[in-house]
């Protein structure tokens, strides 16, 4: 009589978790699956962490919001204020940038909807793993201004980066 029970509670404690699972990989996974692609411009910040092994991370020039701006006519972005924040890309040439940031999701063309609840800006495109014999010499191209990153976005602003493109060096 108590088997029963006890797979039954052992079926919704894994059924909650593998929901879990799927709420935090929707994002990311939305933006692969049904996203539009996007080449934006990097800089590098660390190319390497003993506790995280071989990456790079990149920071993105034209994706800040300075406090206070916002020429889109959405809620602006107060000093202080944590939460999302939607940065509409904007093409530059071959490049797509980043317009100023808003609190009130825009209305039409693609955007990034971003978190700027620590000291900067984090859309979830900031880390590229590879192998260790390879992070160096990628980073060094992230740091000469040969690369730039493949980003896929939904339409509800989720970004996943799927690739650097590197140019050999000159």
């Amino acid at each position: 009589m108590t088997a029963r029970p006890v797979r039954a509670t052992l079926g919704v404690v894994a059924a909650v978790q593998l929901a879990l699972v799927g709420v935090a990989v929707a994002g990311p996974l939305s933006a692969r699956v049904t996203g539009e692609e996007y080449l934006l411009k990097v800089l590098p910040v660390d190319p390497v962490d003993p506790f995280r092994g071989a990456y790079v991370s990149l920071s993105y020039p034209t994706l800040h919001v300075p406090a206070g701006q916002d020429d889109t006519g959405g809620s602006p972005v107060a000093p202080g204020e944590t939460g999302p924040v939607f940065v509409p890309l904007v093409r530059d040439g071959a490049h797509w940038v980043g317009g100023p940031g808003t609190r009130t999701r825009p209305g039409s063309g693609p955007y990034l909807r971003c978190d700027d609840s620590s000291w900067t800006l984090r859309c979830g495109i900031e880390s590229w793993f590879l192998p260790q014999d390879r992070a160096v010499e990628v980073q060094d191209a992230v740091v000469r201004g040969d690369a730039v990153a493949r980003v896929r976005v939904d339409g509800r602003g989720n970004a996943a980066l799927v690739g650097l493109e590197v140019s050999p060096a000159g």
